[in-house]
């Protein structure tokens, strides 16, 4: 379960595009953070399940990609090109046979498109030709067809696809994709084979969407709290108004961790079917002499910093490649450790690091304005994001081991992957 926004640069203050998501996946589940440089050569190309030809020449991409994945759940490439993709479901069942994946149409199309219009003529020539399918999950299987917001400085496109065929919606100001179909009777292009199954300009996503799996999931509800939150920010939509949307929670008086029904933005984990959380979020700001993207590289924003990568500065220092066991050389597990100590007491967690987070993201971004100097700008943000959290983990008070149903089902994921005992309620 993921959430994808993203807003034209006529609608942001600075002048320039913004996108951001928040990729869900399971617990365990480690998201590798890496910037590809150009590849050259052709040859065949091993994805994720299957292989294709590869192109002479791709771009230089960042991508966040689940830890055993060839694909992405969302990137950028070196033409400003963003790209994050969204879990669908159609009464329609997903291909089990393997095939393309999401993911690896993500990847693929930063690879291969130099915009935003060539990147979705990308994704849609392999969909028709490979098709998608294949398990998606990691130790729960999982199936489904995708969505995807692919967007440059310029312009925004929303694509969803069942099987091989597709719909298309160009963006028209602010929008948001959640995992629920929802490009209706507005689309601007559609294959053949899907508008055979209406009458004229139908409503593609009344058409498609299994209701059974979005009650769910709970797509069109976030998909509608997102573009309510992006109304909201008005005319102050910058890069840490979009920050603080994918940290959202909804409006639950007593929301927590453990205590939430549905499901929220900022997604945490729980017994149960909701087995996803957010493993990693970015944020992109596209436009003028340069993009800035700002990443987690951890998981749940909440308890994270957004740190910039800027592709011409060189790799993120994210240290070993993690994998679902646990590595404490690695930023994402040793983030891990801070994260599930917060969810001891999520309320007193917050009160601790909020203010604090905050206000280094802003000084995150005041330094990387002013800088002349970018790779040593952006490594003096990640050495204080570190030492940051370093501060917050030797600062928390150790709590009991709750014995609840919420406490349980982490109990058990951090044996599988090996983490070392801690408390969680």
């Amino acid at each position: 379960m993921c959430d994808t926004l993203v807003a034209l640069a006529s609608e942001t203050p600075r002048g320039k595009l913004l996108f951001a998501k928040n990729s869900d996946r399971e617990r365990n589940e480690a998201q590798v953070l890496e910037r590809h440089p150009r590849r050259t050569g052709g040859g065949d190309l091993k994805l994720t399940y299957i292989t294709i030809p590869d192109v002479a020449e791709t771009h230089a991409c960042l991508i966040s990609r689940p830890c055993w994945m060839w694909g992405a759940e969302m990137g950028a490439n070196e033409h400003g090109v963003v790209i994050g993709n969204e879990a669908l479901h159609a009464r329609v069942p997903a291909q089990r046979k393997r095939a393309l994946t999401g993911m690896d149409l993500v990847r693929l199309g930063l690879e291969r498109g130099a915009s935003a219009a060539q990147a979705l003529a990308v994704i849609i020539d392999l969909l028709e030709r490979h098709g998608q399918g294949g398990d998606c999950g990691h130790l729960g299987r999982f199936y489904y067809h995708n969505g995807f917001i692919i967007a440059d400085a310029r312009e925004a496109l929303v694509l969803e696809t069942v099987g091989r065929d597709w719909v298309v919606e160009k963006v028209a100001g602010r929008r948001s994709l959640s995992n629920a179909y929802s490009i209706g009777a507005d689309w601007s292009a559609i294959s053949p084979g899907l508008a055979a199954q209406g009458a004229g300009r139908f409503d593609v996503a009344a058409q498609l969407i299994d209701e059974a799996r979005d009650a769910i999931s709970f797509g069109r509800g976030r998909c509608t709290r997102g573009h309510a939150l992006l109304d909201g920010a008005g005319e102050a939509l910058t890069p840490g108004a979009m920050m603080a949307i994918l940290r959202d929670h909804g409006e639950a008086a007593d929301w927590s961790p453990a205590n939430t029904v549905g499901r929220t933005i900022c997604m945490h984990a729980a017994q149960g079917p909701r087995r996803s959380q957010s493993v990693a979020s970015m944020v992109s700001e596209v436009g003028g002499e340069r993009a800035v993207h700002w990443v987690t590289a951890t998981s749940a924003p909440c308890t994270s910093l957004f740190k910039p990568v800027l592709l011409e500065a060189g790799a993120p220092p994210v240290g070993p490649v993690p994998t679902d066991t646990y590595d404490g050389e690695s930023l994402w597990w040793r983030h891990e450790r801070l994260h599930r100590a917060l969810l001891a007491d999520h309320v007193a967690g917050m009160a601790l690091i909020a203010d604090e987070r905050d206000a280094l993201e802003a000084g995150f971004r005041s330094r990387i304005e002013a800088a002349d100097d970018l790779e040593a700008a952006v490594a003096h943000c990640w050495r204080e994001a570190a030492q940051a959290e370093a501060r917050w983990a030797a600062a928390l008070k150790p709590a009991r081991s709750g014995g609840s149903a919420h406490a349980r089902s982490w109990a058990r994921l951090n044996q599988v992957a090996g983490l070392p005992r801690q408390p969680i309620g």
